[in-house]
């Protein structure tokens, strides 16, 4: 049996909580240099870019020295810092609603990508949390849609992380949402939606479709109000991508706010923080895995279409 190599740590350090990339050579050997294979590797950069990165000796192998001149190598690594996209600063806090030498929880707010991602890498929580925090080691153990607000469990030390991570794949966590849309007196409450999702990359919004099940949610009533709104909570037994905004809308009852759920806007642009989606996952309880202790968290997050319809709607 091939013995899985081992990753060697990364010579570089964080830059503003983000890591830096991380590349290893396959293992056949179709160029000669390290810089061919780069040069190809990461021609989405633009012309002349990796190679003036090259020539900078911003390419280094796992000795913290340039790769520049060397000679292909199969399985080799090497790291760099991307340069990172200018980002919009969220205006928001991330709070930490709980800490101790294994876990951080936090409660994200609305817009707050929760690990690097796309166009959101420094603007995100986990990497706002290693600079605050000062825990460079810090990882997420599993994430939150960027639009969604609350609770967030991140890891502390790397080799714990997998034990988190597994809680979430295994359904060891009972998970808790609270959402907002219109109330409708002909929606039968409680109830539990079963469908299939799909969710095709590249494409905006998720869709339900014939098959196996793999999406449950139990949907029930919190609240009414005379103005025909409602409160909802969510009780997710899976975690499917856009799952509850989904299934809500499945219902007739779309959360508020959501550019996607029934009709696909133009994404909600960088630096628009009005009116933000109505949806926060509110509680979160597990035994954990490396203590043995039973932990039960809630977000203080308030859903303002609840707590101020009007300044809500006609936020500007």
């Amino acid at each position: 049996m091939t013995r899985k190599r081992r990753i060697p740590p990364s010579p570089l350090p964080q830059r503003d909580g983000v890591d830096p990339v991380r590349v290893r050579l396959p293992p056949e050997d179709s160029w000669a240099t390290v810089r061919e294979y780069l040069v190809d590797r990461l021609s989405g950069a633009g012309d002349g870019v990796v190679e003036q990165m090259m020539d900078d000796g911003l390419f280094v192998g796992v000795d913290g020295e340039s790769v520049a001149g060397l000679a292909y190598e199969p399985g080799m690594f090497v790291w760099f810092h991307r340069e990172l996209p200018v980002e919009v600063p969220v205006p928001f806090a991330v709070d930490v609603v709980y800490r101790d030498e294994h876990i951080v929880v936090a409660d994200k707010p609305h817009f707050l990508a929760t690990t690097p991602r796309g166009s959101h890498v420094v603007e995100t929580a986990l990497a706002r949390l290693r600079r605050e925090l000062g825990i460079p080691e810090l990882g997420a153990a599993h994430r939150l849609d960027r639009l969604t607000a609350g609770l967030v469990l991140f890891t502390v030390r790397p080799g714990e992380r997998g034990a988190y991570q597994a809680l979430f794949r295994e359904k060891q966590v009972r998970k808790e949402y609270e959402a907002v849309a219109s109330y409708d007196p002909g929606l039968v409450l409680p109830t539990t939606v079963r469908s299939r999702i799909l969710k095709e990359r590249g494409v905006m919004a998720a869709q339900q479709v014939p098959g196996e099940v793999n999406a449950v949610s139990r949907v029930e009533l919190e609240e009414e109000r005379a103005d025909g709104l409602a409160r909802y909570r969510l009780v997710p037994s899976t975690g499917q991508t856009h799952q509850l905004r989904v299934h809500m809308n499945a219902l007739g009852v779309p959360i508020l706010g959501d550019p996607l759920y029934p009709v696909v806007n133009d994404p909600v642009p960088d630096g628009d923080f009005r009116r933000p989606l109505q949806l926060v996952a509110r509680a979160l309880e597990f035994t954990d895995p490396v203590t043995g202790a039973e932990h039960r968290f809630r977000s203080g997050r308030v859903l303002e279409a609840w707590s101020s319809y009007g300044e809500w709607a006609t936020a500007r």
